[in-house]
């Protein structure tokens, strides 16, 4: 008998393999994901830690913590009311910004521990995508999950 044999794949197998190629595809993408939401919730502590910075530089040089956001929470950029009015361009050049938010997101600042009209603490918050911290060491304002205070 005769048999004629055709080269090529049969559906099945090209099924199989568009299969196998989309699940590598959706494991890439939310790698991906992950990977980006992790970055810039570094990069959000690193901006903490240089307003933290510039905070401690400005309190060995004043004896206290300025008194933007006193017993509330305040927009760490605004220029009148928040700390880049105390700090920038002197302690730090500009206070950071998130970039991902589409809302003008700023770290928030509030000033604590007051003692004759000045304050000797402070906590900063941030909101972090990835992941919530288990061990805040302040209680930010709503919204935000991740806050450093002093002391």
């Amino acid at each position: 008998m005769n048999t004629i044999r055709h080269k090529g794949f049969t559906l099945v197998e090209l099924l199989i393999s568009v299969s196998i190629i989309a699940i590598l595809i959706a494991i890439g993408i939310a790698s991906y994901s992950t990977i980006n939401k992790q970055s810039r919730d570094t990069k959000r502590k690193s901006d903490i830690e240089q307003v933290r910075s510039a905070l401690e530089m400005y309190r060995a040089e004043n004896g206290f913590y300025p008194s933007a956001g006193s017993g509330s929470w305040v927009n760490a950029s605004d220029a009148t009311l928040g700390l880049a009015s105390y700090l920038s361009p002197t302690y730090i050049s500009a206070i950071p910004k998130d970039t991902k938010n589409v809302s003008p997101y700023i770290y928030e600042y509030k000033a604590t521990g007051l003692s004759n009209g000045k304050y000797y603490g402070y906590c900063i918050g941030a909101t972090l995508e990835s992941s919530v911290p288990t061990t805040n060491t302040c209680t930010p304002d709503t919204g935000f999950n991740y806050g450093v205070k002093n002391p």
